[in-house]
């Protein structure tokens, strides 16, 4: 049987999956498969109409509706594939999977990884092109994510400019104004460019450089073992639709979000099938300081980390994978 990824990206399990998520039996145009295919072979060559026009002998204008219907409709079964665990049973496994890839116990309460992603635009024209002009002078909207222990996003909010400070887009997210998630007495991993908070979003973050004393240079370790598994997510999913994420996207800015969106959907379908592919770039670690506190009151999650701290220090053994995953 041919393998449908190099032209659509996705696996035929994969694809048999979607299409089922989706339900769609047009009763006009060119039906629900051809045109969910004409929006995977969009993403797959890099958003051209005029090369899916040419595949497809569709005009371009057809092509560019087929698009962005498809593309809301991904985008609308969103919260059937990227959601928070949910049973008792499935946070459980998430929080062992993290211990598991700190290989350390001290993080069972570990309940996902954080971290935005910049994805590179053709930004608008005039003076509002500038703010999606990120630190690295490129034109980018950003995709904050949460994981779990496997790569699978569990949260996603998009569609700040790359202007701004992923601690600033992390206030403004539901995920923290709404503290529904993670549950009392459990945490989410961070990198440097987020506070460290015990409220109303508890994250933990590492020590910031230069390290001192050996106990946190060891939590330091064992917390990045299981934080980059949101940087392997990301760079799961650049790698599958690389033709999106390694080059400016040729949209409208304002349909950015919906491309980012399903593309994230669909890394966890593939996910879901065991259609796996390596990441092959590597995500860039943001250790610059925290903007500030905005808004909302917080309490910040220095003690926690402390505590955190002492505990890894304490227990010198490691776990051992087979015990706790």
């Amino acid at each position: 049987m041919e393998d449908t990824r190099p032209d659509f990206r996705l696996s035929r399990e994969a694809l048999r999956v979607l299409l089922d998520l989706l339900r769609n039996d047009r009763q006009h145009g060119w039906g629900s498969t051809i045109e969910t295919l004409v929006f995977l072979f969009w993403l797959a060559c890099g958003t051209s109409y005029r090369v899916v026009s040419r595949a497809f002998d569709m005009p371009r204008s057809t092509v560019h509706r087929i698009v962005h219907r498809v593309a809301e409709e991904v985008v609308a079964i969103r919260h059937q594939v990227i959601h928070l665990p949910n049973t008792p049973e499935d946070l459980e496994a998430v929080c062992r999977g993290f211990a598991g890839l700190a290989r350390h116990r001290a993080f069972l309460k570990a309940a996902g990884a954080i971290d935005g992603c910049h994805v590179r635009i053709k930004p608008p024209s005039g003076p509002d092109g500038q703010c999606y002009r990120n630190r690295k002078l490129f034109p980018s909207i950003i995709l904050q994510a949460v994981c779990d222990h496997q790569g699978r996003f569990i949260d996603t909010y998009v569609g700040w400019p790359g202007s701004v400070h992923d601690a600033r887009v992390l206030r403004h997210s539901p995920l923290f104004r709404r503290s529904v998630y993670p549950p009392p007495g459990q945490f989410i991993l961070a990198d440097g460019g987020y506070p460290c908070l015990q409220h109303p979003l508890p994250l933990i973050t590492p020590y910031k450089k230069p390290v001192r004393g050996v106990g946190a240079q060891r939590f330091n370790v064992h917390h990045s073992r299981a934080r980059s598994i949101i940087e392997r997510a990301f760079g799961m999913m650049k790698t599958r639709f690389r033709a999106i994420f390694l080059q400016a996207l040729e949209v409208h800015h304002t349909f950015v979000p919906h491309v980012i969106t399903a593309c994230a959907i669909l890394h966890n379908i593939c996910l879901g099938v065991g259609d796996i592919m390596a990441p092959e770039d590597e995500h860039e670690e943001d250790d610059a300081e925290d903007e500030g506190e905005h808004g909302l009151e917080t309490v910040s999650g220095a003690p926690w980390r402390d505590q955190l701290s002492a505990e890894v220090s304490a227990l010198e053994e490691v776990l051992i994978d087979h015990d706790y995953l």
